[in-house]
């Protein structure tokens, strides 16, 4: 997988974050530990009241059909993956998620799926030993669907670190549930070595934050006095303090957001490198799709969308989306035509002409569809 940082800005040094350890170590645990830290009715548990977005368009998207295969690489809470699988009693899935709680709901689920779902721990980065594990080989796949970001179930559980509302430790690793280790550095491990320069890269690339800059100071001025951010309320407070002229935001839908909500969404982003796994997929997509096979990809905001339209319309470059419009790269600027066919190539055909956006009835009860954009796309070589 390419190693930089996509979307304007190069990787930041691992030794300048200390002894920061960015790896792909999958974090597997034992029942018994989940069940522990999800007794309450949040967790384990909620996906009987997940509502999965643009789900009807989804699976419509997918068609499918009998003896077909699908790969689910966000099982989240199960919405998508169960509507799937009751679509067609033949057909089978393969759930990914890299968050061990989502595994476990999936391994609750084969139950009622015996022998058509089957779950797998790992990052979309992953994918290739899981699927070899399971014998699947590359072009052989009929449907693949993403639903990107976080569940609801992680911004539920205030011992995850995600939600800016609730109070909880600033951990924000989507590979480790509460209670749990693995050698991924957490939120709160970010901003306590993270230096001036590169924290308001963080901010402003991945949280499109314009006082990126003086929340960066603050942050360091913070621990400075000594007075390490450890937890959400913290850090909300802190960002709340510094654009204390501005009592919350609105948002692109002109919904109010707390003026911290670009900042938690920037620390996530980097904490779990979502940008470039989003990209992964988008590539392993390509290589695991069948001819006429069919990709369907839910974005919640700009960033993850632009690469998953990079990808379908033709901007990429050695396989990573590019972070320059085309309008910018013109025959003006890159005067080599054979360049050029490369980086406008696309093996896809979208299979709608607009974004599929929610309508105003599954906004009214289902909120969190509102920032929601499907794009669907068929493979053509």
């Amino acid at each position: 997988m390419p190693s930089s940082v996509i979307i304007g800005v190069s990787t930041i040094s691992q030794r300048r974050l200390g002894k920061m350890i960015f790896n792909k170590t999958i974090l597997r645990c034992s029942r018994p530990i989940l069940a522990k830290c999800y007794s309450s009715n949040v967790g384990l548990e909620s996906n009987s009241s997940h509502t999965p977005v643009l789900c009807a368009e989804a699976i419509n998207y997918l068609n499918p059909g009998p003896q077909k295969i699908y790969i689910d690489m966000t099982f989240g809470a199960g919405g998508h993956c169960k509507k799937l699988l009751d679509s067609c009693k033949d057909i089978k899935v393969y759930a990914l998620d890299r968050d061990p709680v989502a595994y476990e709901l999936a391994q609750q689920m084969t139950k009622e799926y015996e022998g058509r779902l089957t779950p797998l721990l790992g990052r979309f980065s992953d994918l290739p030993h899981l699927l070899k594990e399971q014998n699947i080989v590359r072009h052989s796949v009929d449907g693949i669907l993403f639903d990107f970001g976080c569940s609801s179930m992680q911004f539920e559980e205030p011992e995850r670190g995600f939600s800016v509302s609730k109070n909880g430790p600033l951990d924000m690793r989507m590979d480790c549930a509460p209670g749990m280790n693995n050698d991924q550095v957490t939120a709160a491990d970010v901003l306590a070595r993270a230096e001036e320069p590169d924290l308001v890269k963080i901010l402003r690339i991945y949280g499109e934050e314009k006082a990126a800059k003086k929340i960066a100071r603050a942050i360091v001025d913070a621990r400075s006095a000594l007075h390490p951010i450890k937890t959400t309320k913290q850090l909300a407070d802190l960002v709340a303090s510094c654009l204390h002229e501005t009592p919350f935001r609105l948002d692109k839908l002109q919904r109010p957001t707390h003026v911290a909500t670009k900042t938690f969404q920037a620390l996530r982003i980097f904490v779990n490198n979502e940008l470039n796994e989003i990209n992964y997929g988008m590539v392993l997509a390509n290589a695991y799709l069948r001819l006429q096979g069919r990709l369907v990809a839910i974005t919640f905001h700009s960033l993850e969308d632009t690469i998953v339209k990079r990808h379908l319309y033709g901007n990429v470059i050695d396989g990573l989306a590019n972070p320059v419009p085309l309008k910018y790269c013109g025959y003006d600027v890159v005067h080599d035509e054979e360049t050029m066919q490369s980086i406008t190539l696309s093996n896809w055909k979208p299979l709608h002409k607009h974004v599929i956006l929610p309508g105003e009835e599954e906004i009214k009860h289902n909120s969190r569809s509102r920032s929601a954009k499907l794009r669907a796309a068929v493979k053509l070589k």
